[in-house]
């Protein structure tokens, strides 16, 4: 089996790994593990954020691992409460990382009730310039916000990552954003453990004919879709299978078939709503 992963290139000409680990929900020591255990099965992009409270975790396994630095990926956000300061949360962040520099550092939620994401995302535009991350980005955006940011900087994101599983497609949002070149990344890729995807038939066929987990098949969609996606999991095993993905691929009739799934099912908070 092929371990080689896909490669995207960003608009800015940043080169990303397609397939990343997740760590919401993980403790400093679960973060750690998973990352190490992640390294070493071949995952090179590892996203957290500040709210995860988890960063000192992937600074420690960025310590550990035996990989030079510039062969791993790493995404944090800056969280709303810090709208106001990004100089200063990313500072923290990049100690918590023990780095100098991170690859990409993101907006975690608009907030269009606070109204700062417009500020928030001009200092972001300068931390890129001073070189303490690479490539700048949102999350958690509509198409409404990511258009008043372009229009008052000129300055286009260069990804969105989003709630995107079967159930929740957001196919009209994923095509303006490509419109844009700006990347979509999905959150949130299994729905949650799979709650009501793993279930459905087309998934479990689809699994029977490639000889392929349930959680393989949705993470093989992403791929295919042409999505970034970050799979959670703290559990080696589950680390190391939703990795195994590289040895097949779907069929355009069957990217089809799950389309069909889509209910526009939010797990997560609506970004319009959630400040």
């Amino acid at each position: 089996m092929t371990t080689e992963q896909p490669m995207i290139k960003l608009h800015d000409g940043s080169m990303m790994p397609q397939l990343g680990l997740g760590v919401w929900q993980a403790s400093i020591e679960q973060a750690k593990n998973a990352a190490l255990k992640a390294l070493d099965v071949g995952y090179r992009s590892i996203d957290t954020a500040t709210f995860y409270k988890n960063e000192e975790g992937i600074g420690q396994a960025l310590q550990e691992t035996c990989l030079p630095r510039e062969d791993i990926f790493i995404t944090t956000k800056l969280w709303n409460d810090d709208q106001h300061n990004a100089p200063a949360a990313l500072e923290t962040s990049l100690k918590k990382l023990q780095l100098e520099q991170v690859d990409l550092y993101l907006l975690h939620w608009p907030c269009p009730g606070k109204d700062k994401y417009v500020s928030a995302w001009k200092q972001l535009i300068d931390l890129q310039k001073q070189g303490l991350t690479k490539s700048i980005g949102v999350c958690n955006f509509n198409e409404s916000h990511i258009k008043r940011l372009i229009d008052e900087t000129g300055v286009v994101p260069v990804i969105n990552q989003v709630e995107l599983h079967p159930m929740l497609q957001q196919r009209t949002l994923h095509a303006w954003n490509a419109m844009h070149q700006i990347q979509t990344e999905s959150w949130s890729p299994l729905a949650q453990g799979g709650k009501g995807v793993f279930d459905q038939p087309v998934i479990k066929n689809l699994a029977k004919k490639y000889g392929k987990t349930p959680a393989q098949i949705v993470i093989r969609w992403h791929l295919d879709s042409g999505l970034v996606v970050i799979p959670k999991s703290v559990t080696p095993a589950r680390i190391e299978e939703n990795f195994a993905v590289f040895d097949f691929r779907l069929e355009k009739t069957e990217i089809g078939q799950i389309t069909t799934l889509d209910s526009n099912k939010r797990l997560g908070p609506d970004p319009e709503e959630f400040n």
